[in-house]
């Protein structure tokens, strides 16, 4: 093979404390956390936990610079419906769903994967989804400096579902612009026809 991509997970001190903490939270629940099928899963649980919030080990902004380009382009750049994976920081329970990211470049561009993976970097922590749509505007218009940043956000999230409200068809929609998507009504209208097009 001349080409293979493996995932890597690095035991670490933090991996068996947070696996006795799970240990104790079984017991604390009712479960005896040494009958058969729970012998691993403290440390299954620790391993996923450290996998879902495994954004704060990432930098944004060196994400960004990492594939920065001289270009002259100034239209619309879109990468729409980014898969995305969060855990809500009231529940700590997952939201999950489309990121749609839109720039106007200033000179620079970067790379096209590399939005997906500012998207991931904040979306792997504990969130709320106000906040993450304004972390991925402002990363993006601060590291680039373009004439305008567009972000929206749609995700249905498990506390909403599965606890309290229990509303299963919920779909939470927030935005975030800056520069000509803020101050230019015609820009923004352009970037909401496209994210709700089927070109693809």
């Amino acid at each position: 093979m001349s080409y293979s991509k493996e995932e890597k997970y690095t035991p670490t001190g933090l991996n068996e404390e947070l696996g006795e903490h799970y240990k104790e939270i079984l017991r604390l629940l009712g479960e005896n956390p040494d009958r058969e099928g729970l012998l691993k899963t403290p440390e299954r649980v620790a391993k996923s936990m450290q996998f879902l919030t495994h954004g704060y080990q990432m930098d944004p902004v060196a994400i960004l610079n990492s594939a920065k380009f001289k270009e002259e382009y100034k239209q619309i750049v879109l990468v729409k419906d980014i898969e995305l994976y969060s855990l809500c920081e009231h529940h700590m329970l997952p939201f999950y769903g489309k990121a749609h990211v839109a720039y106007i470049p200033n000179g620079f561009i970067t790379g096209l994967s590399k939005i997906p993976r500012v998207v991931d970097a904040f979306a792997r922590r504990l969130q709320v989804q106000e906040r993450l749509t304004v972390q991925i505007r402002d990363c993006i218009q601060e590291t680039l400096n373009p004439l305008g940043v567009a972000v929206v956000i749609e995700a249905a999230h498990m506390c909403m579902q599965i606890r309290g409200v229990q509303k299963q068809n919920s779909v939470t929609t927030t935005s975030a612009f800056t520069g000509a998507f803020m101050k230019n009504p015609k820009t923004r209208e352009e970037f909401m026809r496209l994210i709700g097009s089927k070109l693809h």
